[in-house]
């Protein structure tokens, strides 16, 4: 085992412990490294949090119901690229999220750190691990290979379409502007849908979270069901932060929102500037890789 002791970190195994570590689990830190609160979205002193929310104002006025049946039915065609899981992990490192307070880091990164956090507490839990790993790289939809969608139809919180907006929503003021609030088809509490639904019944807004399930989804990954439930709402907020839009799940969700709450602790407080040994991990995810999906997928 080696000790860095200036990263208040310990590297053992391939495994990134962190010292503060509690022996019951996972122990969050209160703090980012950029020294504030994880999802202050209300410190506009930097130029980072103007610019967080400047892309929320964009995001909430231009995400509406027909614009996200729009982007499934283009993105639901696959037909960007053939690839296989490590190597779309590998161009995720082109990516920098600009919705994220908390993370000013290539993607990889983020990815490992929240991956390598739940194997410690979760050895036996792989699916768990390869969800991990893959969760955010629906974010290629950035890149010109895959259209260079615009950062507010990529990554950010993402929300419900077709019903009215909740206020638990980050700047859920800039919501005023959007096409659907005005709707009397889409501005009621169940709008489109009917109570206990269920969220695959759901359109959420478009983004990352929606194109990886999608993907994983349609090239027939085994992962299960709470693997790809975590794909597609990790960024879900104001559902497992807040706790709105229950009336919208089934309990079939009210299960899989356990596997999320889990999963959630680890994608928010792993966020760190210590950097994971990518070629020390590598062999151990392509052999998860290897378990849940085929060797090529189409994106």
């Amino acid at each position: 085992m080696k000790d860095e002791r200036d990263d208040e970190v310990l590297w053992d195994g391939g495994l990134v412990v962190s010292k503060s570590k509690e022996a019951d689990g996972f122990d969050a830190p209160d703090i980012n490294f950029l020294g504030h609160s994880f999802r202050d979205y209300e410190n506009g002193a930097s130029e980072r949090q103007k610019g967080v929310e400047e892309f929320y104002r964009m995001q909430h006025i231009h995400q509406t119901y027909d614009f996200v049946k729009e982007m499934r039915k283009e993105y639901g065609k696959l037909n960007k690229m053939d690839m296989s899981i490590w190597e779309c992990c590998e161009l995720l490192n082109n990516v920098v999220d600009d919705s994220d307070p908390d993370l000013d880091e290539p993607q990889i990164q983020h990815l490992l750190q929240t991956a390598e956090a739940i194997r410690r507490d979760y050895p036996k839990e792989d699916w768990l691990h390869l969800t991990a790993l893959i969760h955010d790289l629906g974010k290629v939809l950035l890149l010109p290979e895959f259209g260079g969608l615009p950062q507010w139809a990529v990554v950010g919180d993402t929300f419900p379409v077709g019903c009215a907006f909740d206020s638990a929503n980050i700047h859920h003021k800039y919501f005023k502007e959007n096409p659907d609030n005005s709707n009397p088809k889409y501005n009621t509490k169940n709008g489109v849908y009917s109570e206990g639904c269920g969220l695959d019944n759901v359109l959420m807004s478009w983004g990352h979270d929606d194109y990886m399930y999608l993907v994983a989804k349609e090239n027939g990954t085994t992962l299960p069901h709470a693997g790809l439930f975590i794909i597609r709402y990790h960024s879900f907020y104001p559902l497992h932060k807040a706790g709105t839009y229950t009336h919208l799940m089934s309990e079939e969700d009210r299960e899989d929102l356990k596997w999320l709450h889990v999963f959630n602790k680890y994608d928010l407080y792993s966020k760190s500037k210590v950097q994971v040994d990518v070629e020390q991990v590598k062999p151990y995810y392509i052999s998860l890789i290897n378990k849940y999906f085929p060797a090529k997928l189409k994106w």
